[in-house]
């Protein structure tokens, strides 16, 4: 439920609420704007009738949250919610496009594509160390040297990283050197790894389960901020259907419904969405029109040579037509690149 607070209500009336709140049990989460301060509270509803919340001074209103994902839900936070990673904003007016190869192959590599993606506008860089494959015998990643490498690369380049983790064990690697954690679609509902993030001080992108509706998405992303860590980046990243002509079904009708019943924001990867290149650039322009706060595409230096994902990677020169093009669409939908 949702305690609205009076707009001339004093400290002490909302430091009083929140403590009748914690004595019952609920976990508290304050929002406080410029008008109105809101106080969300999670926990047993069959103890608001003995707590008489409505009498207590500067309390205005009690709205119950009807959706499952209390924390997520936009009932629980009207304005949305921006991530800030050093002077990187997401979720604001700034479009973030987060570009790089599928898996960190080599220091050459990841050096040739960060310089890339930061020379055609983009600022923060892609790249796997831990690779979650369907066959054992592909190409699996690096491990704590691609980690190494990332870092490496971000120093020398200024980059942001963003990394995946497969596991609760190599989460505090993973979170050393990361700037975002990425979770896969195959780990959205690893219930115990996202409590683990819950935990973690990075912000924590959160891939939709290539089988999974969005109301379950929300689900895994409440997991996350009912845990501590209100950081939360969704990422539409197509989902499995009857058709076969593309690799995933990439669901953009997922960007304005999430954004209209959660305060999170929401970017699309439209490579792992689609699985082949020539796709990607015209399912950037729509994403960004339907309302995205940003992309994750790969960007490989070589994509014939690529370790993994070759398909469905730009080269640096499409990247860059992407890059002019998404950028003409964020103009007219009000954001900037």
């Amino acid at each position: 439920m949702i305690v609205v607070m009076s707009h001339k209500a004093t400290e002490d009336e909302i430091r009083g609420v929140i403590e009748k709140l914690e004595e019952n049990g609920f976990k508290i989460h304050l929002s406080k704007g410029v008008e109105r301060t809101i106080i969300g509270a999670i926990g047993d509803k069959t103890r608001l009738g003995c707590m008489n919340l409505e009498t207590l001074p500067g309390v205005e209103d009690i709205v119950p949250i009807l959706k499952p994902y209390k924390l997520a839900s936009r009932e629980m936070k009207e304005e949305g919610t921006v991530i800030r990673i050093g002077d990187l904003e997401i979720g604001g007016d700034t479009l973030q496009v987060m570009a790089g190869p599928c898996a960190v192959e080599s220091r050459e590599q990841l050096f040739a594509a960060a310089e890339v993606v930061k020379k055609a506008g983009a600022r923060i860089l892609r790249g796997g160390a831990f690779k979650p494959r369907t066959s054992p015998y592909s190409f699996q990643g690096l491990g704590e040297e691609g980690l190494k490498l990332l870092a490496e690369t971000r120093e020398k380049y200024g980059l942001f990283i963003v990394t995946e983790v497969m596991d609760n064990a190599t989460l505090p690697i993973v979170a050393e050197y990361a700037d975002i954690v990425q979770i896969g679609t195959r780990n959205m509902q690893n219930f115990q790894l996202l409590k683990e993030l819950g935990r973690i001080d990075r912000p924590v992108l959160l891939k939709r389960g290539m089988s999974a509706t969005i109301e379950e998405w929300l689900m895994a992303a409440e997991y996350i901020l009912a845990s501590g860590n209100p950081n939360v980046i969704l990422c539409e990243r197509g989902i499995r259907s009857f058709e076969t002509y593309t690799r995933n079904t990439l669901d953009l009708s997922a960007v304005p419904i999430v954004k209209n019943v959660s305060h999170l924001p929401v970017i699309v990867d439209p490579s792992h969405g689609l699985g082949k290149w020539k796709y990607v650039i015209p399912m950037s322009r729509a994403a960004v029109a339907a309302g995205a706060d940003g992309l994750l595409v790969e960007v490989h230096p070589n994509p014939s040579e690529a370790l993994c994902d070759g398909a469905q990677s730009l080269t640096p020169g499409n990247f860059e037509i992407m890059m002019n093009e998404v950028g003409r669409i964020a103009e007219a939908v009000g954001r900037r690149v």
